[in-house]
């Protein structure tokens, strides 16, 4: 590679990379891209079906994917799992998320702690899981997808936007443990984007309105344009780029 070939630096060819939440939506997508850009990619879920169905599509392809079916939230097998892989994991999108768009009143002590489980711990245990087999290799990257929710709120939707507040604090956290063994943390923070969980507010005219109104591009984000922001976070092309959240929001965050 000569000084001035840049293409390859966005390579992920020779890299195993394992996506949480794969079976559809924004996981989905992340683990297409990643599949296309050379990795060898493990999707991840809870449902054997959905995840063997989307396998296919991409070995029919020509590209590299296997199964990886666990729930992310159950710590032992979680951790069976990737120990049984041999520190062969180079990428890990934390991607896994529940929403439970309620206020206060409305999310019982026990609804919280299932949000911070689903969306804040669970990230932790995967990438405390991958870490000693990168940090022995001396290079891998984590890519936490957050949320807008993070570093903003609104009301009605406590439990995760205090879970994705924690995820990007989680982020630079390990970012900052990890980097010393050459080991990268960076998260994705998405705006709006017309995924089959948000399909009701999809098509929900007052929804559409508002979106008109707050975000510069005036529409929804499609599930594809988040995919090349993560493979840019776990290639070569960002080596130092550590610690950092990138929006992809349509521009909504920047307006006022």
């Amino acid at each position: 590679m000569t000084d001035t070939d840049h293409s390859a630096r966005f390579s992920l060819a020779g890299r195993t990379a394992l996506v949480t939440g794969a079976g559809r939506g924004l996981g989905w997508e992340i683990a297409r891209a990643m599949a296309q850009a050379g990795a060898h990619v493990l999707l991840n879920g809870r449902d054997l079906g959905v995840l063997s169905a989307k396998v296919d599509l991409l070995v029919s392809a020509g590209l590299s994917a296997a199964a990886a079916q666990f729930d992310v939230a159950d710590r032992d097998v979680c951790d069976d799992w990737i120990v049984a892989c041999d520190g062969t994991i180079d990428i890990l999108v934390n991607n896994v998320g529940m929403r439970h768009r309620k206020p206060i009143p409305d999310t019982p002590p026990e609804k919280f702690t299932e949000m911070l489980d689903v969306n804040l711990t669970a990230a932790y245990g995967v990438a405390r899981a991958v870490a000693p087999g990168m940090a022995a290799r001396g290079a891998g990257a984590i890519v936490n997808v957050t949320s807008i929710a993070g570093p903003f709120a609104r009301a009605g939707d406590i439990a995760y936007t205090a879970a994705k507040g924690g995820l990007e604090a989680l982020t630079r956290a390990l970012a900052v443990e990890l980097g010393r063994d050459g080991v990268r943390c960076n998260g994705i923070a998405p705006g709006y984007f017309a995924t089959e969980t948000n399909q009701a507010m999809v098509e929900s005219p007052a929804v559409n309105a508002f979106l008109q109104s707050r975000v510069p591009l005036r529409r929804w984000g499609q599930p594809p344009e988040i995919a090349g922001a993560a493979v840019f976070l776990a290639s070569p092309a960002a080596s130092y780029i550590n610690g950092q959240i990138l929006t992809v929001d349509g521009g909504m965050t920047a307006s006022f």
